[in-house]
């Protein structure tokens, strides 16, 4: 029957991929992580120096100009990066999900005139889907595009945009068929010089801090038809298409923040000495640090499954990608939150990187849909048979 246990080993090529990136990540990002926190500013040095090696949009393909990461590889980098900087794993995460409803339905005039400039890094591409009053129920949403000649008008409010004001380009959802409901909602690329387009003041977090969140304002906001992503109509559905695919990145997110977590509870617990001895020579610490590696090698092993799924015509890639993003973002906020119970009171100050690997951990069971949303997703899929 062979050697089933090779199976589980990463090929030889994602190893020094990660590794490449980790060493990337340990000498040129993780440096400047608290910094980017305290001062809540866009990681210029982590954007330069991911854009130099190609892991700041490793997903495009080569016919771009891209290095044509799969899904996998792309996990890997995002996994990585998260490990040393929360903030600055948003810029590769984001470029996907960004430009994904591109490459699933954009015209080849599309994908030639905006995914070059993302993978050379001259531009970054953001996705804009949640409004003030539409965040779970996406087809609630209110902007509006309203077709004028040959040009679409676009008005209205996007919420909780992730690098709103440094991305060049985004992937805006409006409503083109208000009687259609689901079937009447359209995808647009915008550019950030469109006149009627402006941006709200940067928001005032609680982690990934460093990652800019500001809403997106419409306001007569007039754009060339070509523009359209799709057929009109098709928007939420190429939104819920791309979501799929990129929850996985949420989990390799939520992984590298749990495991750098680790990586700091295990140093700490065997240097900080209590009652004549290291405290993690105490079984209590031992299990807690048992548990949180336990938890974080399955949240992996079930991000990269899902990650193999989104490479694959497999119908059930809508179950595996909500529920490795679940089941990871749960995960790194139980380990950074017993990651900061280990430290002690040291877990609590920012002299020790815990406390933000706890906060940052957070957003992960929120965005790209809330967790209470992956369980009914998943609870869907287990009805339809789609896990079998």
């Amino acid at each position: 029957m062979g050697e089933p246990f090779e199976v589980f080993r990463l090929p030889e090529e994602y190893l020094a991929l990660r590794d490449s990136v980790r060493e990337l990540t340990a000498t040129r990002i993780t440096p400047h992580a608290a910094e980017v926190d305290e001062t809540a500013q866009f990681p210029a040095a982590a954007y330069a120096a991911l854009a130099q090696s190609g892991f700041h949009a490793p997903h495009i393909p080569e016919q771009y100009g891209g290095v044509g990461a799969d899904a996998l590889a792309t996990a890997i980098v995002i996994e990585e990066v998260a490990r040393g900087c929360a903030a600055s794993s948003l810029i590769p995460a984001g470029n996907k999900l960004g430009t994904l409803p591109l490459l699933l339905e954009g015209t080849d005039e599309l994908k030639d005139r905006y995914l070059p400039p993302v993978a050379s890094g001259e531009a970054m591409f953001s996705y804009a889907l949640s409004e003030p009053d539409s965040g779970s129920d996406a087809a609630a949403m209110k902007t509006r595009a309203v077709r004028d000649g040959d040009d679409w008008v676009l008005n209205g409010v996007k919420r909780w945009i992730t690098g709103a004001g440094e991305s060049l380009y985004y992937t805006v959802f409006a409503v083109t068929e208000p009687d259609a409901e689901s079937d009447g909602i359209s995808a647009f690329v915008i550019e950030k010089d469109d006149a009627g387009f402006s941006f709200g003041a940067p928001e005032h977090k609680l982690g990934i801090k460093g990652s800019p969140t500001r809403e997106l304002y419409f306001d007569d906001c007039r754009i060339p038809g070509w523009r359209l992503v799709g057929r009109e109509g098709s928007g939420l559905k190429t939104a819920f298409r791309t979501l799929d695919h990129t929850r996985v990145t949420i989990a390799a997110q939520a992984i590298g923040i749990a495991q750098a977590a680790i990586d700091a509870a295990v140093t700490y617990t065997g240097e900080r000495q209590q009652f004549g001895q290291p405290v993690g020579d105490f079984q209590g610490v031992q299990f807690m640090l048992a548990d949180m590696a336990m938890k974080v090698e399955a949240a992996r092993a079930l991000t990269y499954t899902a990650a193999a799924r989104s490479e694959s015509t497999s119908s059930d890639l809508t179950y595996f990608g909500a529920a490795a993003k679940c089941f990871a973002s749960d995960v790194a906020m139980q380990v950074t939150t017993d990651a900061v119970q280990l430290f002690g009171g040291y877990g609590y100050v920012t002299d020790y990187p815990v406390e933000r690997l706890m906060r940052d951990a957070k957003i992960t069971q929120i965005y790209e849909g809330t967790n209470q949303v992956q369980r009914i997703v998943i609870a869907r899929e287990l009805r339809k048979g789609r896990n079998r």
